[in-house]
């Protein structure tokens, strides 16, 4: 562990520059980076390959591209957390000398009141994300594809673990936007707001991934303006209190996680740009989806997750609502026909003798979910520009968001 390393020499000395939060996580992102995009072509010969999707354009491309390398992605950071990412929640102004190290630690695995106090929360957020990764990579695997109330199974029991890993069964202080003053969530409320929230961002994630590059880049911005929140807003006193949002020192720490793993997308992006190499997989989309809405929780403010993500959230969670709506319209009794029959060429066609009489049913199924499909289908938009499009909104929204969100309190 190289933060450890400072305790090993004097207040001068060289290795005092490992202490520095900054200093690891801009070191564990281009690690984990040149990690991924060095020996990612040597091992997803052993991945899964891609069935291909008959009923989405160009979808016939990706059959037989290795998928999956999610998995690849997270055993190869993995050794780099270990390397840079500290073990406890040990403040390091707490403990100058190798020895004051050594006698805390001690008392901490003695003392079972202070030991739960100091469970570092990144790495049991790293086995949930271990979790996530897991299941999606044996869906990956799996000959028949897993169906959605499974997946959805195992996304919401990783969701309740993680939201549990981040309250430890305590009230958690939360800020809202337009309100000056930050909130204190009794665990309960914090843990289901959480399981919701965690379970939207795995699946809208894995929505958004079908265009070569579209899901990693877009998780990419998110993840290093959550890393920047995290070290210099909420990780930092000073502009925290300017700010009028809470302090958290555990912001820093978090910031190494997520700049951390977004090095290793960056690394997967560089074999995944059109015409991509490799794809990620449900194995690589549901994590990331994960820890995208866990450094928005680390940041304090559920609705940040509207700031970093909200083009992820638009393609792809739009769908799941679409899926929900039309469940809830099926259930209370109403036509939910869709006139609309996907061709071959992945084109709509209209079925003038399979006609809901709702009107707001018809606009449903006229628009096509995940939104990128509708952009290459019905706006005839290629790849390359749904790519440039989505992070272009993404990049002009994102500031304007930050600004309404956090200066307008």
């Amino acid at each position: 562990m190289l933060f450890y390393l400072k305790y090993f020499t004097s207040n001068w000395g060289p290795l005092r520059i490992f202490g520095s939060h900054l200093v690891l996580a801009c070191f564990g992102a281009i690690l984990s980076a040149l990690l991924i995009c060095k020996f990612l072509p040597f091992l997803w010969n052993g991945l899964p390959r891609d069935r291909g999707k008959k009923l989405v354009k160009d979808g016939s491309k990706s059959a037989g591209k290795p998928t999956g390398a999610g998995y690849v992605m997270l055993l190869l950071t993995l050794p780099v957390l270990f390397l840079i990412l500290p073990i406890t929640d040990l403040q390091a102004d707490s403990v100058k000398t190798f020895k004051e190290l050594v006698a805390n630690m001690r008392e901490i695995f003695v003392t079972p009141s202070l030991w739960n106090s100091m469970i570092n929360r990144q790495w049991g957020v790293v086995a949930c994300l271990f979790a996530a990764m897991l299941t999606g990579y044996f869906d990956d695997k799996s000959e028949k594809p897993w169906g959605r109330f499974k997946k959805g199974m195992f996304d919401f029991v990783i969701a309740v673990a993680t939201a549990l890993v981040l309250c430890k069964g305590e009230s958690v202080e939360i800020w809202i936007p337009f309100w000056k003053n930050s909130i204190h969530m009794h665990w309960f409320w914090y843990t289901s707001m959480s399981v919701v929230l965690l379970w939207i961002t795995m699946n809208a994630t894995n929505c958004s991934d079908g265009v070569d590059g579209l899901a990693g880049t877009l998780t990419l911005i998110s993840l290093f303006a959550l890393a920047i929140f995290l070290y210099g807003v909420v990780g930092h006193e000073t502009i925290a209190e300017y700010l009028l949002v809470p302090h958290y020192p555990e912001g820093a720490r978090w910031a190494i996680l997520t700049a951390t793993i977004g090095g290793s997308v960056a690394g997967y992006l560089w074999h995944n740009a059109e015409p991509s190499k490799v794809l990620m997989g449900d194995a690589g989309s549901r994590f990331l989806g994960l820890l995208v809405g866990v450094a928005a929780l680390a940041c304090g403010n559920p609705f940040l997750i509207l700031v970093v993500a909200p083009i992820v959230l638009l393609n792809g969670g739009t769908g799941l609502l679409k899926i929900a709506l039309l469940k809830i319209l099926a259930n209370t009794g109403v036509d939910i026909s869709n006139p609309y029959t996907v061709k071959t060429d992945g084109t709509l066609e209209k079925d003038d003798k399979t006609v809901s009489p709702c009107m707001f049913i018809r606009l449903i199924h006229r628009f096509r979910f995940p939104f990128h499909d509708h952009c290459r289908h019905n706006l005839n938009w290629s790849n390359a520009q749904v790519l440039m499009r989505f992070v272009l909104i993404q990049a002009i929204l994102m500031p304007l968001l930050f600004l309404i969100l956090v200066k307008i309190r």
